[in-house]
C-alpha cells in the first residue's frame, strides 16, 4: 500500500475518531445580576445577585430598622419599638424587586444607558398599634385647662387663677410614626408640638363679672364693700333680732331707691301700721335716705336709730347709718351679688 493510501486511511480513521468523542459539558450559566444604578432603601444594589443584594440590604437596612421610634412632645418622652408595631422586611422581596427593575433606554447625549432608581422596599408595619400609641402618648401629655375661679369670703374674695392646658392631636403624632416606621432613612426622632388649650375663665372676666360685691358678717356687725375684687371699704351694720333675722345666704341687689317708700308688713310688730305705706322722707319712715332690696322684704337701708348700729336690732333689714348709706348707694349697681353669713 503507497504511502498515500496509508494517509488517506489515517485521515479517515481520525475524522471517524473525532466523531465518535463524547461532547464537553457547558460551562455554568452565569446568575443574572442587578443593572447599575439601582437602589433600595438608599443602598446601591448595582452589579448584584439577588442573594447578595438581599444580603447587602439585610446588613445596612436591619439594624436602622430594629431602633425604636422615639417620640419627643411636651418636654416627656416616649418610644415605640418596631416589634409593637409588628414592622416587617423582606430583603429577599426587596432585592427580586430590584433585580427586575427595567433599565432605562440609552441616553444618546450621554454616550451611554442611564441606569438608576430606587426600588421600594418590601417593608410594612400595622397601623391600629401605631395608633393606639399616639393615643396613649397623648393621653399621658393631655393636661385639661383650669378655669379662674372666686370664693367669696366675708373678709376677702379669693381668686384661684386660671391654667392653660396641653393637648396633643394623635392622628397628627401618627402619622408622623407612621412615616418614620417606612423611611430607614429618616430620623428615628419624632418631635410633636403640644397644641396650648386655653380656659374659658380668667382672672380678667371674674373682674369684669364681679366689679362689685357686697359681703355682711353678721357676727362682726360689718357690710364690706369689694370693687374689681379688692376690699374698698367698710360699714358698720345692725342686723335682725333673733325673733327677726337677718337671712343668710348669697343673693343680689334687686332694686334701689332714693328716700323709699315703706310698705309696711303685715305682721304684729308693725302695730296699727301694717298692711299700709309709708311716704319716702316721712319722719314716720324708719328707712331712711336709700334703699338696696335684697330678699323678702329685706334690705339694706339708713336708719335714724343711729344707737343701734352695731347690734341686732332691726326686723331683718341691714341698718346702716345715713351718711354711710348714702356713701354706699351709688357704688352698688343693681345685681350686683351679697353674700351674707
Amino acid at each position: 500500500m503507497s504511502a498515500a493510501s496509508r494517509l488517506c486511511r489515517l485521515a479517515a480513521a481520525g475524522s471517524l475518531c473525532l466523531a465518535v468523542l463524547p461532547a464537553s459539558p457547558a460551562l455554568a450559566q452565569d446568575p443574572p445580576r442587578i443593572a447599575a444604578g439601582v437602589f433600595a432603601g438608599g443602598v446601591e444594589l448595582g452589579g448584584l445577585t439577588a442573594d447578595e443584594a438581599a444580603a447587602r440590604l439585610q446588613e445596612r437596612l436591619g439594624p436602622r430598622l430594629a431602633e425604636p421610634v422615639v417620640v419627643r412632645t411636651a418636654g416627656k418622652r416616649f418610644t415605640l419599638a418596631p416589634s409593637e408595631a409588628k414592622l416587617t422586611f423582606d430583603a429577599r422581596t426587596t432585592a427580586r424587586r430590584a433585580l427586575a427593575a427595567a433599565k432605562p433606554s440609552p441616553v444618546p447625549a450621554a454616550g451611554g444607558a442611564a441606569f438608576g432608581g430606587d426600588v421600594p422596599l418590601a417593608l410594612r408595619h400595622a397601623r391600629i398599634p401605631v395608633k393606639a400609641f399616639a393615643q396613649r402618648v397623648a393621653a399621658a401629655v393631655a393636661r385639661a385647662p383650669r378655669d379662674a375661679t372666686l370664693r367669696i369670703g366675708l373678709r376677702k374674695l379669693h381668686v384661684s387663677r386660671a391654667r392653660t392646658g396641653v393637648a396633643v392631636d394623635p392622628a397628627a403624632l401618627a402619622a408622623k410614626v407612621d412615616a418614620a416606621l417606612d423611611a430607614p432613612l429618616a430620623s428615628r426622632l419624632v418631635r410633636q408640638n403640644a397644641r396650648t388649650v386655653y380656659p374659658q375663665t380668667n382672672a380678667d372676666d371674674l373682674r369684669a363679672q364681679y366689679r362689685t360685691v357686697v359681703t355682711v358678717s353678721k357676727r362682726e356687725f360689718k357690710l364690706r364693700l369689694f370693687k374689681d375684687l379688692k376690699l374698698r371699704k367698710t360699714y358698720p351694720v345692725a342686723i335682725g333680732q333673733s325673733a327677726y333675722p337677718t337671712p343668710e345666704g348669697r343673693y343680689r341687689i334687686q332694686d334701689k331707691q332714693v328716700n323709699p317708700v315703706w310698705s309696711v308688713p303685715n305682721s304684729p310688730w308693725a302695730g296699727e301700721l301694717g298692711g299700709t305705706t309709708v311716704a319716702g322722707g316721712s319722719a314716720a319712715n324708719p328707712l331712711k335716705a336709700r334703699w338696696m332690696g335684697i330678699v323678702n322684704g329685706v334690705g339694706i337701708h339708713g336708719t335714724g336709730d343711729d344707737a343701734s348700729i352695731g347690734s341686732a336690732a332691726s326686723h331683718g333689714c341691714i341698718r346702716m347709718h345715713v351718711w354711710h348709706v348714702k356713701d354706699l348707694y351709688p357704688r352698688v349697681p343693681v345685681g350686683a351679688p351679697v353674700v351674707i353669713r
